[in-house]
C-alpha cells in the first residue's frame, strides 16, 4: 500500500500490523483503534487524522507529516501512551 491515497478513509480498529504505507495519504483518515505495530509510514501524510486510541509501537514515522492529528491515549512509535483529553 506504499503510495496508497487513503485520504479520509475509515480504518478503525484495523489491523495494520507491519503494513507497507511509506509514503502513503492519510489526510483526515480515522484510525480510531487502529493497529500500526511495526508498520511503515515514512514519509506518509496523516495530516488531520485521528489517531485516538492506535497503536503505533515501533512503527516508522520518520519523515511523516502529521499536523493537527489527534493523538489521545495513543501508543506512539516508542511505546509512550498520551494521556486523555
Amino acid at each position: 500500500m506504499a503510495r496508497a491515497d487513503l485520504t479520509g478513509a475509515d480504518l478503525t480498529a484495523a489491523d495494520l500490523t507491519g503494513a507497507m504505507l511509506t509514503r502513503a495519504t492519510l489526510t483526515r483518515a480515522t484510525l480510531v483503534g487502529a493497529d500500526l505495530t511495526g508498520a511503515d509510514l515514512t514519509g506518509a501524510i496523516l495530516a488531520g487524522a485521528d489517531l485516538a486510541g492506535a497503536v503505533f509501537d515501533r512503527a516508522d514515522v520518520g519523515g511523516a507529516i502529521m499536523e493537527g492529528t489527534r493523538w489521545v491515549t495513543t501508543t506512539r512509535p516508542d511505546g509512550t501512551v498520551t494521556g486523555a483529553g
